[in-house]
């Protein structure tokens, strides 16, 4: 049995309705950290479940940093009721935020530029020319796999949190929400650039 008190923090720290905070923490045997690695691999599986539906409804927000650099985002879901929750909003700002500090080219490997993709494998390969042939292509998959991930808004790690991706806030706010949630568009301005 699972004290009141630790569903009560997990909820508070994940913002996931108590019944399946519950859930988790029993299978996690009153474990917190492990009861959050449960949470996760729902929040994939819950995303997955969700992904051919119908995004509905958007917000836009905005971040300026200093006056110097600012991003605005588009974060969509499914209902307005979703679009107007203050977490909802909340999330979209700091993705904002990440998108003001982080500088990302797509929101998704399939969008990105395939000029400038091709160019990066083309000077990774000159780089791997006096590499043994054998594990040229584990090479050149772990450098194009970081390139993407420094570039890719889904795939990079949150500002906030490195541990976490922003695929991971997006599945997480998914299983939260109980909708698809999707990033459909960003901007990025710098006065410096």
């Amino acid at each position: 049995m699972v004290s009141i008190d630790i569903v009560k923090e997990l909820r508070e720290r994940t913002g996931i309705s108590v019944m399946q905070c519950k859930k988790a923490l029993e299978e996690a045997n009153g474990n917190v950290e492990q009861a959050l690695v449960i949470l996760r691999k729902h929040a994939v599986k819950a995303a997955e479940k969700k992904g051919d539906r119908t995004l509905g409804a958007a917000i836009i927000q905005a971040y300026i940093h200093n006056n110097e650099v600012g991003a605005m985002v588009e974060l969509s879901c499914e209902t307005d009721f979703v679009a107007k929750n203050e977490d909802f909003i909340a999330l979209a700002r700091e993705i904002a935020m990440h998108i003001a500090a982080s500088n990302p080219q797509s929101i998704n490997r399939e969008d990105l530029n395939k000029e400038s993709y091709k160019a990066a494998q083309e000077v990774f390969e000159k780089e791997l020319a006096d590499k043994p042939e054998n594990i040229k292509s584990k090479i050149m998959q772990g450098k194009l796999d970081a390139y993407t991930k420094e570039i890719v808004l889904l795939e990079q790690p949150f500002i906030k949190d490195q541990e976490r991706s922003i695929k991971d806030l997006i599945e997480e706010a998914t299983q939260k929400f109980g909708e698809k949630i999707a990033v459909t568009r960003f901007a990025r301005f710098s006065a410096r650039d």
